[in-house]
């Protein structure tokens, strides 16, 4: 995970797509976080290692539900798992 310094900017190189928190957004394109780019870097990173991958998407829905206060899990769940292919590519 991206550490912040002061207030809400990631630490991270440019074009990292590095979560910004609290809201769980991109912090270079916007978008809700993994944003496309991001989910295409981590298959890439993790290449088969799905258990890994899914342990860290899970600390991070742990730390967005909490961040987020969702009322449904299941858009979460969606946002952070939804997306990764049924195999490794």
């Amino acid at each position: 995970m991206v550490a912040e310094a002061g207030g809400n900017a990631p630490v991270a190189g440019a074009g990292e797509h590095a979560p910004v928190t609290p809201d769980w957004t991109c912090g270079t394109c916007g978008a809700d976080w993994p944003c496309e780019p991001k989910r295409d870097r981590l298959l890439t990173e993790y290449g088969e290692d799905r258990a890994m991958l899914s342990v860290y998407l899970g600390a991070c829905l742990a730390a967005a539900a909490e961040d987020l206060h969702a009322p449904g899990a299941t858009s979460l769940r969606n946002r952070f798992f939804g997306w990764l292919p049924r195999r490794p590519r």
